[in-house]
Parts: structure tokens; sequence; C-alpha cells
């Protein structure tokens, strides 16, 4: 009997980037035998073309004997798009991912490979971060990239997967800001998979931007530590050594410059944005 993986794709106004992500996702190899896709897009408050750019992979899906399914919700946010997504989809396995990501052919078959078993689990692939158009971007991003989180976790930023037995440990969405480090520690280091295979994932461009994204994502955390304290001993994020931030240093002073001048820049009053939805980090 098939098994399926669905692929839940929440998208708000991103026509820009749903094209290169859909191109992507369908390039994907094939998936183990017995498994078939489910992929099921979320346009929710969308004004722009989101929706019938979305509406035009169908064919090419179909002819792949995918499912490829776009609601099309008037209300905009994350929270609704996720659980209209989880209730429509199909799969035992499902997959989150975000409209700005572009997956590597082989990331898809190997999660389902490393999902595959009868106990709780949660992967995701190595990311990549895509070239920035503006330098200071391009050298925050140089840093950030080299972190432990980065080279070695499994963060989950972008796109993550579970099981069954692993969607299973939450029930709805909760309302948080950082929904995808709500899922990553809602399971053990021991229980959340990095596979090999990896995918592109963009940073916000300028100086401010990423002023705003890193304070929103470090207030994600204390919403989490506050709500959910439970799921703050699964936390593993390592942190550098001061030897690790001299070698950075001396390798790239720009670079970790610039990263340094964002962390501080976090702690100022300035940058504020309220708004929970988010493109990067």
């Amino acid at each position: 009997m098939n098994q399926t993986l669905s692929v839940i794709l929440p998208a708000h106004n991103e026509a820009e980037y749903i094209q290169d992500c859909a191109r992507a996702l369908l390039a994907s190899a094939p998936l183990p035998a017995g498994w078939q896709t489910d992929v099921v897009i979320v346009a929710n408050g969308c004004t722009d073309t989101t929706v019938a750019l979305a509406n035009g992979f169908r064919d090419a899906a179909e002819h792949l004997g995918w499912s490829w399914k776009v609601l099309d919700l008037k209300q905009g946010g994350k929270l609704g798009a996720l659980q209209a997504g989880d209730a429509t989809a199909t799969g035992t396995i499902r997959a989150y991912l975000d409209a700005d990501v572009q997956l590597d052919p082989d990331l898809l078959p190997q999660i389902v490979k490393a999902l595959s078993a009868d106990v709780p689990l949660y992967a995701s692939g190595s990311p990549r971060v895509s070239r920035a158009s503006s330098w200071i971007t391009r050298a925050y991003a140089r840093c950030w990239a080299t972190l432990p989180f980065v080279t070695t976790g499994v963060p989950g930023f972008g796109l993550f997967a579970v099981n069954a037995k692993g969607r299973a440990r939450w029930h709805d969405w909760p309302d948080i800001i950082s929904d995808d480090t709500f899922v990553r520690l809602s399971f053990a280091p021991t229980e959340r998979i990095r596979v090999a295979a990896g995918y592109t994932w963009p940073m916000v461009e300028g100086f401010a931007n990423l002023v705003k994204v890193r304070r929103r994502q470090n207030a994600g955390v204390d919403e989490i530590k506050r709500k959910f304290p439970e799921l703050m001993q699964n936390d593993d994020t390592p942190g550098v050594p001061l030897s690790g931030k001299f070698r950075r240093l001396i390798c790239d002073p720009i670079g970790f410059g610039m990263y340094v001048t964002v962390s501080l820049a976090v702690k100022t009053p300035l940058f504020r944005d309220k708004s929970h939805w988010a493109r990067g980090r």
C-alpha cells in the first residue's frame, strides 16, 4: 500500500519566490518505492499573483503523479495557513516548506528514508544561504553560516519534516512567533536527523532588516520559554567559545564585525517590529 509525503507550503504574497520554489520542488528525485507526494500550497491573504502562479504548476505536478492543491485563504497569517494545510494534507510524513526555499533534488527522498521509523522523529536538510544583494547581508551571512548550530545542527529554518508519531507531539499549532523553533524543541536532540542533501534559503537584505528579524527570532525563543518551558530541555544550541570567535575574527574580520554589530544592535530599542511574519533570519 502506498504511503504519502505531504509538503505543506504557506505562502503570503510570494509571487517573487513561488515559481523557483515550485520548480525545485517538482525537480525532486523520486521517493522510495511505495511513496507518493501530496503538495498543499496555502496562499493566505495574498494580494499579488501567488495563487495564479502556484496553480500554474498543477499540470506538471499531475504529470509526475503528484497531488497538487492550492488553497486560497482570504485571511493572512501563518498560523491559519499551517492549520489549513494540516487539515487538507493526507501524508503520514509532513514537510513544512517556506515559499522562498529551493530544495536539492535528493532532499525529500532522504527525508522520507530518515523518517521511516516507528518512533517520533524530526528531520531537515543542510541549509545554504543564497547570495544576497547587499554587502551587509553577505558579510553577516558569511559569519552566521559558520556557527555550529548551522553547520552541524538540525535548525529547520525554511524546511522541517516530521513523521506521524512526531506530528502527534502537538495538536493545533500554537499562536506563537517561531513555529519552526517550537517544532524543533518538541524533539530531543537524539530524535532530530540532519540529512546530507541541502536547500537554499535567503536572508533579508540590509542592516535594519537583519536586526528586526534577529530581534524577532530572539523574541520567539523567549515566548517559547514562557509558554512551553518544558521544551527548553531539548535546546542543544551550542555556543561559540572564545577561540572560535577569535578564529572568525582573523579569518573574516568584516563578516565577524557585521555579525557582532547586528547582535549588539538587537539589544537596543531601535528597529522594533511587532509583526509575526518575517522572511529569513
